[in-house]
């Protein structure tokens, strides 16, 4: 698949390509879909069934998704979950656009040659230009997993586990050219779970998220919707930005729900990391191991007793990491590099006796 794919023909997804449906598609809007992860696919997904149901107001005219890259470490390029999953459902190769930039020529003349009425985003990944926003008369309205005006910006599900929220939720949202800062149309409110990780909460909401679109894709393309949504409040406004590398250390000088909410919030990716020194009683020589921390949870008795500040004990399932403010992080599966993930006690058993201290 090129990185920018031409236009050939206008056709609108259906699995079943009789005369009679292209007529019925024909008197349906035009929807442009962006997005890029497998979370996107969800959305994607809700989207294709609404638009092939009888009483349909819209067909899904075109995608726009990142451009293939390489997986599978790097042996293969692939297009992108999205542009797989359409093409699995039988949609046209030919309208799936790559661009490496919202903003080519070529790929905004393809795009007003579809004339779309509306665009929708999900995690799309790209910034999106004024020249792109100016072309569907419906505007583009953005599926955003916060409660806006809070969590604007490239990771918000990340940075509010790592906040330890106990709220969270997903929001509908016209695009303006200022971050995630455009009306919302509707939002959903749920409640956060202690242990959930980075990954499932996200699903979730792009579960979520997808339901609450289509039930306000009817005013949204009878236009209602821009009259019924609320400016955001600026003043209230917080942000997420992209995580990065360096960010995945653990640092034991810090209370351990900071952690056990850092662990959740970069699970997946970057992960989280921390070194340890493993210790031979019989020649009292020293190994440093780099692990990846997994699964934990906060020590709700802190009462780790009869060991030094730096010791790693093992208490029944977890690895038992003192913290400051005199907590504990219990650690409940790690991984060593290259190797498979394993439980904590599998880990302690491999050490056959040896010390472990906090690096």
């Amino acid at each position: 698949m090129n990185s920018s794919l031409m236009l050939r023909r206008f056709c609108c997804f259906n699995t079943s390509s009789s005369s009679s449906s292209l007529n019925s598609c024909s008197k349906k809007k035009p929807l442009v879909f962006l997005g890029s992860p497998q979370v996107s696919t969800t959305v994607l997904d809700a989207l294709f069934n609404a638009s092939t149901a009888p009483d349909s107001l819209f067909q899904v005219a075109a995608i726009v998704t990142q451009p293939p890259s390489r997986r599978d470490r790097g042996k293969k390029v692939m297009p992108s979950p999205v542009a797989q999953y359409a093409l699995n459902r039988g949609f046209s190769s030919d309208l799936i656009f790559t661009p490496e930039k919202a903003g080519e020529d070529m790929f905004l003349s393809n795009l007003k040659a579809l004339q779309p009425e509306l665009c929708i985003t999900a995690a799309y990944g790209n910034i999106l230009p004024r020249k792109f926003l100016n072309i569907p008369p419906l505007g583009t309205v953005n599926i955003h997993p916060s409660l806006l005006p809070l969590y604007r910006g490239a990771a918000p599900v990340q940075r509010a586990l790592q906040d330890g929220v106990k709220e969270t939720g997903v929001s509908l949202a016209f695009t303006v050219r200022a971050l995630d800062a455009g009306p919302v149309i509707a939002c959903e409110r749920l409640e956060v779970d202690d242990q959930i990780k980075a990954p499932d909460l996200l699903e979730f909401l792009f579960s979520k998220g997808s339901e609450l679109l289509i039930h306000e894709l009817p005013s949204i393309l009878d236009g209602s919707a821009k009259v019924k949504a609320k400016p955001q409040d600026d003043s209230k406004a917080t942000l997420a930005p992209k995580i990065t590398p360096e960010e995945s250390w653990l640092y034991f000088d810090k209370e351990a729900l900071v952690l056990h909410n850092k662990v959740r919030a970069f699970a997946g990716w970057p992960g989280t990391r921390a070194k340890v020194v493993v210790i031979d009683n019989k020649n009292g020589h020293h190994n440093i191991l780099e692990l990846k921390i997994i699964t934990t949870r906060v020590c709700s008795h802190n009462n780790v007793q009869g060991i030094e500040v730096d010791d790693i004990t093992f208490v029944k399932d977890a690895l038992a990491f003192p913290c400051a403010g005199c907590t504990t992080l219990e650690v409940l599966e790690v991984q060593l590099p290259g190797k498979k993930v394993i439980s904590a006690a599998a880990f302690w058993n491999g050490l056959r006796g040896q010390k472990m201290k906090k690096l």
